[in-house]
């Protein structure tokens, strides 16, 4: 029976680096560069998303409708984050200044595209429509409310919201709780 998810057949067919098991990847998902992608276990991608570039998915993951990762320097998800509709990860960005001609179809010396890693610790929650700027680390059981704009590293265990996202207050830890229940 067909599904609105790649079979375990047809995931073998798109030259995927790594998948681990109950991988389930809409067909209307675009993943560019599939060569560079690992990806762990029990991990969702939705409807409507596109995957580009270095990217490295730990367990227990759901990528949202329409999301976009752009990870020409690299985005990692570890274990239990998760990311709400229509939120976007950038790792690279382009120079807007106006020194420097923008966009891809554009020869690389006359652009000035810079950026760095994006990782999210585990356990963190991204809102919906946020957007992630390149090399930022958002710290571990962090959640991102929606149309928050991260444009810096985040601490640990709190709970941000804004444009520039701003701690709000503490997250509570009981979720690790039920962690401990889950991996039994």
């Amino acid at each position: 029976m067909k599904t609105s998810f790649y079979s375990e057949d047809e995931l073998k067919t798109l030259g995927i680096q790594k998948y681990g098991k109950n991988f389930l990847l809409s067909r209307k998902a675009s993943l560019y560069y599939p060569e560079l992608f690992e990806v762990g276990d029990n991990v969702r991608i939705d409807d409507f998303c596109i995957l580009s570039g270095k990217i490295k998915l730990g367990s227990n993951i759901h990528i949202s409708a329409y999301c976009a990762l752009y990870g020409r320097f690299g985005i990692v998800l570890e274990d239990f984050s998760g990311i709400s509709a229509r939120t976007t990860i950038y790792s690279a960005i382009d120079d807007f200044s106006g020194e420097f001609l923008i966009g891809p179809m554009v020869p690389a010396e006359l652009t000035n595209v810079t950026g760095g890693t994006v990782i999210l610790k585990k356990y963190v929650q991204l809102g919906a429509n946020c957007i992630v700027f390149p090399n930022v680390i958002i710290g571990e059981g962090t959640c991102v409310g929606a149309l928050s704009l991260v444009n810096k590293s985040l601490e640990p265990w709190g709970i941000y919201a804004g444009i520039p996202a701003r701690r709000l207050k503490d997250r509570s830890k009981e979720l690790l709780k039920k962690i401990n229940l889950f991996t039994k």
